[in-house]
């Protein structure tokens, strides 16, 4: 008895200690938005993360993008936006992924529901913005993040380069290129290179 008491302790201080490490609903929202153009942060929607971890609704907004705060459970930062018309795709994803399927499994899935227009992707071009790294940091303080650099996604279903004009790899560094092409998740990769600190906004 006195071992389950101890084990169960254990496990409830872990539990806190997760806890403890969601940042709080102002610093969560600022810390997403900074992956938006700088005119729509304000008007963005933002998905956060309840004291229990939970993905929630932090802010309700007043324009077409949708911000996802950075998963405290995983290591390193990433933000990232996207307009509105995704979100029936972003969400099948999470649940997917929330069952314990892989990525692949999730693309073929997907894949399958779109064609059997059980899942609507968006009818024209749409974007997500990524602002992520490894080292990277929100300061409350400045309300910047560093370490982190943005890369762009322009989704257009089924689309490819034969359509697009678009090379299949970047034919520079950070380049455009065509990632999928021919199925549900077609879409424009754009990568600029990382910013040194100092050339960082």
């Amino acid at each position: 008895m006195k071992i389950l008491c101890n084990t169960l302790l254990i496990l409830m201080l872990c539990a806190s200690m997760v806890m403890a490490q969601v940042p709080n609903k102002e610093d969560q929202i600022n810390a997403a938005i900074q992956a938006a153009p700088e005119e729509q942060r304000e008007g963005a929607s933002v998905l956060g993360y309840d004291a229990k971890g939970n993905l929630v609704m932090i802010k309700e907004g007043t324009n077409e993008l949708i911000c996802l705060a950075d998963d405290p459970n995983k290591e390193g930062f990433s933000v990232a936006c996207y307009h509105k018309d995704l979100e029936p795709f972003m969400t099948r994803g999470r649940e997917l992924y929330a069952e314990g399927k892989n990525r692949g499994e999730v693309f073929k899935i997907r894949e399958q529901e779109v064609k059997e227009k059980k899942l609507k992707m968006p009818d024209q071009p749409t974007t997500l913005h990524v602002l992520s790294g490894s080292d990277g940091k929100y300061d409350p303080a400045t309300g910047k993040v560093t370490g982190a650099n943005l890369r762009y996604v322009v989704y257009i279903p089924f689309a490819t380069a034969e359509s697009t004009g678009l090379p299949i790899r970047p034919m520079v560094p950070g380049g455009p290129w065509i990632m999928d092409p021919g199925t549900h998740r077609a879409h424009i990769m754009i990568s600029p290179p990382a910013l040194k600190e100092n050339e960082d906004k």
